[in-house]
């Protein structure tokens, strides 16, 4: 009997170091990168997805809109030399061509009161508006302008046009007005300005009033957009005044409202803009169109971030209308705790079984940090449906009990189990945490991280990491 108990100990499997439990707990944590990784992908993914609904949700209503004008546009006759070989020859010659002279005005006032509604489709949603820009702008020839170069008689001012730049034309509504000197204009599409890409509309009109005088342009021009409205400064100052009863505004582009004229509450914001050709660095009289202002994302932190390091190419002003909560930003910044809890959740194994004696397979590692990795694909399903909050709530309630469960089997106790269940309540808790206080989740998450460090290294202070442990005894 005593030599078939002496072969059995023989047979049974050393049990592996303190040490090469922990290599293996670190190759396992490393094996989960893999479809952690693809997690972030799926959220990247989802995004997208979302942004192109959005955009087919929108689409014939209006895009991001750039508006900018009016602009006086006054053809001239420009002298240009060009030199050609005649007869062997080279001969130097004065041709005339018809060239363009853009005119901003001397002052330009902007009112606009941004009328919002939410469109949905399935589970996603987009902020639209309407809106009326209505102003009035003063245009007349700078005390300077025959610095310029070019001659009073070589213009033809009854040939200019009043032209008006709106990025999406689509968005234009049927009832816009547009007046000079009191009297009523006929506008026609195209012909629009640089900074719309060209995009907008013009009126023909007899401009011979400026040559010793002012002209001045009421306007009253209503559109469709989405997400943003950009304005294209170009007068010598420029006042634009801009209202809403959305209450989460985020003003960007290369000029910011005015502090004493602003507000931001939950009922709306409502806006000032003060803007001077000097700020601007052009002046009001130009030969060249200017370059297309660009739109952009203002939830987008990298591409903010771009355009304050490079600023704008053509200056602009830009009031969004941002959704409060984005999901899909919560969701990936979640996701990238997801080292965080599958390294505090197999520490914690790792010490019942150094300390507490209960072994614990890699498979068992392995099923553990699936259901961990899981927890984020619940969260992106259901913040798409019920938002990130309740979401946060559901998806951890479920892979607490799911684990909690699970441990109590490989523990071979509910008391453990349990210690289990409360250590990753406090890791979604704190997670959690992490998200809403955004400014200090660096330094809060450090010092969760150092605390759990210092923990470990006290409780493991007199294991021996390379002696070979046996369960088995020779009796």
């Amino acid at each position: 009997m005593t030599e078939i108990q002496e072969d059995e100990v023989e047979l049974s499997k050393p049990e592996r170091s303190p040490g090469a439990k922990f290599l293996m707990v670190l190759l396992m944590g490393f094996l989960l990168t893999i479809p952690l990784f693809a997690t972030w992908l799926m959220v990247y993914d989802r995004q997208d997805q979302s942004e192109i609904a959005q955009q087919s949700i929108v689409s014939g209503w209006g895009g991001k809109q750039v508006f900018a004008g009016p602009k006086l546009v006054l053809p001239y006759m420009a002298r240009v030399q060009e030199t050609v070989e005649q007869d062997g020859k080279t001969v130097t010659r004065t041709n005339r061509v018809r060239r363009e002279l853009y005119l901003a005005p001397q002052t330009v006032k902007l009112d606009s009161i941004l009328n919002t509604q939410t469109k949905q489709r399935a589970i996603y949603e987009v902020v639209v508006y309407d809106t009326n820009i209505s102003g009035a702008a003063q245009f007349s020839l700078p005390d300077d302008f025959e610095r310029n170069g070019i001659a009073i008689e070589d213009i033809d001012f009854t040939a200019a046009e009043l032209r008006f730049g709106l990025s999406d034309a689509r968005g234009l509504a049927g009832d816009n007005k547009v007046s000079l000197d009191g009297q009523a204009l006929t506008l026609k599409p195209g012909k629009g300005l640089g900074e719309t890409g060209n995009s907008g509309f013009f009126a023909w009109v007899d401009a011979t009033k400026l040559i010793d005088g002012k002209l001045t342009a009421d306007f009253a021009i209503r559109f469709k957009g989405n997400q943003s409205v950009t304005i294209a400064p170009h007068a010598g100052q420029t006042e634009w005044t801009v209202k809403s009863e959305w209450p989460h505004p985020s003003f960007t582009g290369s000029f910011l409202p005015e502090t004493e004229h602003s507000k931001v509450t939950a009922e709306g914001f409502e806006a000032k803009y003060v803007i001077t050709n000097l700020a601007l660095g052009t002046s009001l009289v130009s030969t060249q169109a200017r370059q297309q202002v660009a739109t952009r994302n203002a939830a987008d932190a990298a591409d903010a971030a771009y355009y304050a390091s490079v600023g704008d190419v053509t200056p602009s002003a830009t009031v969004s209308l941002i959704q409060p909560v984005d999901l899909y930003g919560q969701v990936d910044r979640a996701a990238k705790y997801g080292f965080l809890i599958i390294g505090f959740t197999f520490v914690a194994f790792l010490l019942f079984d150094l300390i507490g004696g209960i072994r614990i397979s890699s498979v068992q590692y392995i099923l553990i940090g699936a259901a961990l990795v899981l927890f984020f694909i619940l969260l992106l399903a259901f913040a798409e449906i019920i938002g990130f909050a309740l979401a946060f709530v559901t998806a951890s309630t479920a892979t607490i009990g799911l684990i909690t469960a699970y441990s109590a089997s490989v523990l071979s106790s509910w008391r453990r189990a349990s210690l289990v269940g409360g250590l990753l309540a406090g890791l979604y808790g704190a997670i959690y945490i992490l998200l809403s206080l955004e400014a200090y989740s660096l330094l809060i998450g450090s010092l969760l991280i150092f605390v759990a460090l210092a923990g470990v290294m006290y409780v493991t202070r007199q294991l021996d990491w390379s002696s070979s442990l046996r369960r088995a005894s020779r009796t």
